[in-house]
């Protein structure tokens, strides 16, 4: 896979349709996405000193931030609408060259900031809230 730009990462809320049609949350400059599991340690007194882990059987989570410049509009309403009623809804996050991820999230946090002489700026955070499938790009 070649390098690729930071700004094609998106982050995408969807409209709960069916089909379901996903808008970019504008403004993003920065985005990251972690994808964790917890480890389950099935370490005993046979382990010969050794941690031993077992496969497949902690919690799975994805959780997503971003940052960038605040813009008014339809995504941003609906993104603080959605925090405001703790909606869980599905969001896409897009990483180019190789895939996209597809899920229901929480917004965990949410805010807005700015200096008397800079732009006004947004930062989100969000926490998968069951399966997060993947799909690898074409």
């Amino acid at each position: 896979m070649s390098a690729q730009r930071g700004k094609d990462m998106l982050v995408r809320i969807g409209d709960g349709a069916v089909p379901e049609v996903f808008s970019t949350v504008a403004g993003l400059r920065t985005k990251t996405i972690s994808l964790n599991a917890r480890e389950v340690d099935a370490t005993h007194a046979e382990s010969n000193g050794w941690r031993e882990l077992l496969g497949a059987a902690g919690v799975r989570q994805c959780s997503v931030s971003g940052a960038g410049v605040f813009l008014n509009g339809a995504a941003a309403d609906d993104i603080r609408a959605t925090f405001f009623a703790g909606a869980i809804r599905n969001f896409q996050l897009v990483i180019p060259g190789m895939g996209t991820f597809e899920g229901p999230f929480l917004i965990a946090n949410l805010d807005y900031a700015g200096d008397h002489d800079g732009e006004a700026t947004v930062s989100i955070a969000l926490a998968s809230a069951g399966v997060v499938d993947f799909a690898a790009a074409p």
